[in-house]
């Protein structure tokens, strides 16, 4: 626990020492701790590249070591900058781990106050608490004493609304003999960060050890899955360098935001991944640095978890008792089930027909669009000409219109005849082209300069891990 944090980088540079970044949020003293730091030229370049996306043209097979990493050294949580300032409070912060209770947080905290626990679990103003998102934080305030000042779980970091970047947590304070609490939302501002790790046991032990969050970890995961088996095919000297982005406010983490760019070795190939959305909203996607798409342009299916109930073809019809033709795929799930977009696309149609209960149908392009019926509720925000990505969640499942039973009737038209999608070959990513493909060079090249900067620190520093803030 430290009075007073101050950010460690605010620290060096008032007093002109080696710039140390922590790449985590602050931390309890009973937490591991192991933070590197790449700083002087590396992080200038890395800078650079953050702003522009792009660096400058430097041949950085060229570069000493010494170039590139002025120092790397470790920081121990007692050793951060403490303030003059007497009163200040002493401020701890936990990070919720998988399987987490709020008792268990708590203790972390060292807050041991009953009235608190109950207040927080009972407590309809305390009831964004009631869920633990794992790789989100709770920090808490308390006085000499050990009282607590303020307690904030900030349980929605770097979310976007209007057109800015904001962060929501609940603030609990104390209020007479028991205490208060209210949501707060306030603007943030965004970084970026880059880290390297190698792989000894497992992909989330090395990016723990790297500084990287657990939300990072797992679109890390997510991006690359259709290329490496991440539960199976790890191997002991596996690396990976990553550029991705957090959110802070006030200079205080408040969550990390997306990936940006992965560099991963895995088995002696090398795969790469760049975010690129050309008209700078949410709808991007992931690419090669070559520019190949790491997606196909349709899931094969719209639930993650599902049996298939009935294929398409003809059948006997479950409530009307007459063989006719099954237009789609009929997967079981239980009610509530999330159907995501197969694809990207706009929706043509979200409401009630007939047979197919509530339903959307989303148009891809002139030939191909997509049907999800018998939905218990369509999604929020999924309506007539509505902008969908591809995953995204649309609706849930459910046994609405002419159904015995929760499932989804998946349904894929080609210029509007509906096709097996079981055996139909389905489209290839649609390749950039024209001034997308031209941007998309520009920004993977500032990338791809990135990466290999941080593939000499790895080489230069073997065993290291390090990361750092380069904005």
């Amino acid at each position: 626990m430290t009075r007073g944090f101050q950010d460690p980088a605010a620290s060096a540079a008032q007093t002109n020492a080696p710039q140390l970044i922590d790449a985590d949020p602050p931390i309890t003293k009973r937490a591991k701790f192991f933070r590197g730091a790449l700083v002087a030229s590396a992080l200038g370049l890395f800078a650079a590249a953050a702003a522009v996306g792009m660096v400058p043209q430097t041949n950085v097979s060229d570069l000493p070591p010494s170039q590139l990493v002025q120092s790397v050294m470790t920081l121990s949580p007692d050793e951060y900058q403490v303030s003059a300032n007497p009163d200040a409070p002493y401020i701890s912060e936990a990070r919720i781990r998988p399987g987490d209770t709020l008792a268990a947080v708590l203790q972390r905290l060292e807050l041991d106050d009953d009235k608190l626990q109950v207040f927080l679990t009972h407590d309809p103003s305390a009831r964004s608490i009631y869920k633990l998102y794992p790789g989100r934080s709770v920090q808490a305030a308390t006085d000499e004493s050990g009282k607590l000042l303020w307690l904030r779980y900030v349980h929605t970091p770097g979310n976007e609304s209007d057109g800015q970047v904001v962060t929501r947590y609940l603030n609990v304070v104390p209020a007479g003999d028991s205490y208060k609490a209210e949501e707060v939302t306030q603007n943030t501002d965004r970084q970026t960060r880059v880290a390297v790790g190698t792989i000894r046991s497992s992909l989330f032990a090395a990016t723990d050890e790297a500084g990287v969050p657990d939300s990072v970890t797992m679109q890390m995961a997510d991006i690359l899955s259709a290329k490496i088996d991440f539960l199976r095919n790890l191997r002991q000297g596996d690396e990976f360098r990553v550029v991705y982005e957090v959110r802070s406010h006030d200079g205080r983490y408040a969550g990390a935001g997306r990936v940006l760019a992965l560099e991963f070795k895995n088995q002696d190939k090398t795969y790469t991944a760049v975010w690129f959305s050309p008209d700078g909203s949410n709808s991007g996607a992931y690419y090669g640095f070559d520019g190949t798409s790491l997606r196909g342009a349709f899931l094969r299916t719209a639930l993650k978890f599902s049996r298939i109930s009935s294929t398409f073809g003809m059948r006997m019809h479950p409530i009307h008792k007459t063989w006719t033709g099954h237009k789609g795929v009929d997967y079981a799930a239980p009610s509530g089930t999330p159907i995501h977009s197969t694809s990207d696309g706009t929706v043509e149609f979200a409401g009630t027909q007939n047979g197919y209960g509530n339903v959307v149908i989303i148009k891809h392009d002139a030939k191909y669009s997509t049907l999800y019926a018998h939905q218990s509720r369509i999604a929020e925000g999924i309506r007539k000409g509505a902008r969908v990505t591809q995953g995204e969640v649309i609706g849930y499942v459910g046994m609405t219109g002419w159904a015995t039973g929760p499932h989804l009737h998946y349904e894929f038209r080609v210029n509007n005849e509906p096709i097996d999608p079981l055996s139909v070959d389905l489209p290839v990513a649609r390749s950039l082209e024209g001034n997308d493909k031209a941007a998309f060079a520009k920004l993977a090249g500032g990338y791809r300069q990135q990466i290999e900067l941080l593939a000499k620190f790895q080489q230069a520093m073997p065993g290291a891990l390090a990361s750092a803030n380069v904005n």
